[in-house]
């Protein structure tokens, strides 16, 4: 079986919700293709198996009228510089189109004076017609492509509807009717479906600005040492293992640990944390973070893609490509809209001129149909919107991973929140070793040689306490996940882990628990050699958290390896009642269908790696505290901050880009509904419809970027 393959492509001569569902459906006939396409990003991810293959795709795209390439690193780039151009030449064309429209127009608004004054009709023609097949040729050379791809689209409204009206007058002028001509009506209406073009192109440019900040932090070179020399170079070329320098004031060029030096670090741009962060010998540091007062002294672990900007990047790009659930129904919609609009536009011509006999008034009716209808603020409702929210996101340290992610946790009634690095600080630290049949130092010593190498929080704990210790090795090592390891320690046989699992019993174990301290005994050959009492510390914000889940009536409950009496201290500090202790991590998967068993739809909020069966059985994951791509690749959700007020604020900005698309939805559905009756019976002048049309697709986007004055509540 061959393993899907997903690429994304940059595409161009899409105007309207019609030009990406028609493209879609282009792709998806293929066998084993499935195809998004986003009208806002210009965008399309492509996943496909078997003999499908990328270059078929870009043929396909040309075949349906657009143009599609594969995006690589210098795609971004390319794109900008196109866009810049397109928009310069679209500038220009406009306003040539205004200076050949403007008498036409004029001559139009001092008959509403009651003057009779009109331009020569050839005259007219003249300053008509380079705008209808000169300044409008995109809209004809659309129309083309979209009618050969077996659609229609925007283009075909457009096109269809001036084609009528600069026909018709030119019908008048040849043949000396004793008629109005319409030659304004389709160069007004050109005009101003340029002008909302490039205010559409100006205001949904602004959308993706969260997005270009992120890669405009990426710094482009770095000092490293080489030959015992420090050289400039660029980022590019830096490899995991390298030394880097980095000076006050200057931005952390890869991933990398401290080796020497201490300094503090703004992480705002990852976290949306204000405060510096202290960076010593052994901790990490992030691309694209400012450092401050002192010089730190680095090896790079994550470099060019593997960084955890260029994760952020990615998944940011990823999110804001993908489509919403609520999407399907619009692109549904939208393949059939243009089709039906035609047909209501000849109803109209055939109505009114059966109706009035007046064939100039049949056909301005039916050429504002034509133009009022367009689907173009349909197709833009909801992916704007995503694109804003999903960049106000990752702002706060919210990254999310698609669309249909961010909708669903607006509806999450459950909440799973695992105990040690989620309510906790997730740095247990020993604060009790009751010796039984061995001296403190020496249980310490033998405990530390069998957590040797280990990453559990529990055995870091025991290996810090133990530093400076000089440790014996261990051999015929074994872990059993979720209660302990067992190995030979200078010939003797040790397991080290939960009392029940070891069979203990002793008063002081559920003193130590009641305490709520985790209890992690050391035992030789079923003999209770001494006790650990290791404690972790709350959080600041978890109770606010709770008490902020509990105000929008999600349920919280608490699933934990540990001990009930442990996890009842932690719980009761920061008011969760449900606790679901002493699972093993293989069991938290089946907890998570246990409470989606009652219809509620459960998230899960965890590390991101421990917890993995966990996040992947809820219906919403979220993974908190992302360090790595790891982590990032593990959740729905990734919350950079390890705080729980991230989870609830993730769910605050769901429900806020959900309500602006619901509110887009409505007033695009809405503007149709009530736009097109009223050109229908003639209400409608086609430059005043023209400019609405024009306006509409404005007047959304402008909707979704005030989305971007949303911010944590945290």
């Amino acid at each position: 079986m061959n393993t899907p393959t997903v690429v994304e492509l940059s595409i161009t001569g899409m105007h309207c919700a019609s030009c990406a569902a028609r493209l879609e459906r282009a792709w998806s006939a293929l066998p084993g293709v499935e195809a998004n396409v986003n009208l806002a990003t210009a965008r399309a991810r492509v996943r496909f198996a078997g003999e499908a293959q990328a270059d078929a795709l870009v043929a396909i795209a040309a075949k349906a009228g657009f143009g599609a390439k594969m995006v690589d690193a210098h795609t971004r780039d390319e794109e900008k510089a196109r866009k810049a151009a397109e928009m310069a030449q679209e500038t220009r064309l406009f306003w040539i189109s205004v200076l050949l429209t403007v008498p036409l127009v004029a001559q139009m608004l001092f008959m509403f004076t009651g003057s009779h004054a009109e331009l020569p009709r050839w005259l007219q023609l003249a300053l008509a017609t380079p705008v209808q097949f000169w300044i409008g040729w995109r809209f004809y050379r659309g129309a083309y492509a979209a009618l050969r791809g077996g659609g229609a689209n925007m283009d075909v409204l457009v096109a269809l509807g001036t084609s009528m009206a600069w026909g018709f007058s030119v019908a008048v002028l040849l043949l000396g009717l004793d008629q109005h001509v319409y030659f304004e009506a389709g160069a007004a209406v050109i005009t101003l479906v340029l002008l909302g073009k490039i205010m559409e192109q100006r205001a949904t440019a602004k959308t993706s600005e969260a997005i270009e900040a992120l890669i405009r932090l990426q710094p482009k070179t770095a000092r490293i040492e080489r030959d015992g020399q420090l050289l400039e170079v660029p980022v590019d070329v830096l490899m995991p293992g390298d030394i880097f320098i980095v000076r006050p004031g200057e931005s952390v060029p890869v991933d990398g640990e401290v080796i020497d030096g201490a300094s503090s670090v703004n992480e705002a741009m990852l976290t949306g944390e204000s405060m510096p962060v202290h960076k010593a010998a052994g901790a990490q540091v992030f691309a694209a973070t400012a450092n401050f007062d002192g010089m730190l002294r680095c090896r790079a672990t994550g470099v060019g893609e593997h960084t955890l900007l260029a994760g952020i990047i990615r998944l940011v790009g990823e999110a804001q490509g993908s489509k919403a659930p609520v999407q399907r129904l619009v692109d549904r919609i939208a393949g059939i809209f243009v089709p039906a609009v035609c047909l209501l536009a000849l109803a109209t011509l055939i109505g009114w001129w059966g109706f009035s006999g007046d064939f100039a008034t049949a056909l301005v009716n039916a050429v504002a149909v034509l133009v009022i209808a367009c689907p173009c603020a349909l197709g833009l409702a909801t992916p704007t919107a995503i694109m804003v929210g999903t960049g106000q996101g990752a702002k706060a340290g919210i990254l999310v991973r698609n669309a249909e992610a961010l909708e669903r946790a607006e509806k999450i009634s459950v909440l799973a929140v695992d105990k040690t690095g989620t309510l906790t600080v997730g740095r247990p630290q020993v604060t009790d070793i009751v010796a039984v049949e061995c001296e403190a130092m020496a249980a310490l010593r033998l405990a530390a040689a069998l957590e040797q190498g280990s990453e559990h929080p529990l055995a870091r704990a025991i290996l810090e306490k133990a530093v400076g210790v000089a440790l014996p090795k261990v051999e015929e090592f074994l872990a059993r996940a979720g209660q302990g390891v067992e190995g030979s320690v200078e010939s003797r046989w040790l397991r080290l882990g939960a009392p029940d699992w070891l069979g203990v019993e002793d008063k002081r174990v559920a003193t130590l628990q009641a305490e709520g301290k985790t209890v992690v005994a050391l035992a030789e050959e079923g003999r209770l050699l001494a006790l650990f009492a290791i404690a972790d510390t709350l959080r600041p914000g978890s109770q606010r958290a709770v008490e902020r889940l509990k105000k929008r009536g999600i349920r919280v409950v608490m699933l934990t390896g540990d001990h009930l009496a442990t996890a009842a201290v932690i719980a009761r500090s920061v008011g969760i009642d449900e606790i679901r202790a002493g699972i093993l991590p293989g069991d938290k998967a089946a907890a998570i269908n246990e409470l989606k068993a009652g219809g509620a739809l459960v998230a899960m909020a965890g590390d991101g790696i421990n917890d993995a069966p966990a996040l992947a059985a809820a219906d919403v994951s979220l993974a908190l505290g992302a360090g790595s791509d790891t982590a990032i690749e593990a959740a729905d959700l990734t919350l950079i901050r390890n705080d729980l007020n991230s989870v609830v604020d993730a769910i605050d900005l769901s429900g806020a880009t959900l309500r602006k698309i619901r509110q887009n939805l409505f007033f695009a559905f809405a503007y149709n509904v009530l736009a097109i009756p009223l050109a229908a019976l003639g209400f409608l002048n086609p430059v005043v419809a023209g400019a609405a049309m024009a306006m509409s697709s404005v007047s959304v986007v402008s909707s979704s970027l005030m989305l971007r004055r949303w911010r944590p509540m945290a």
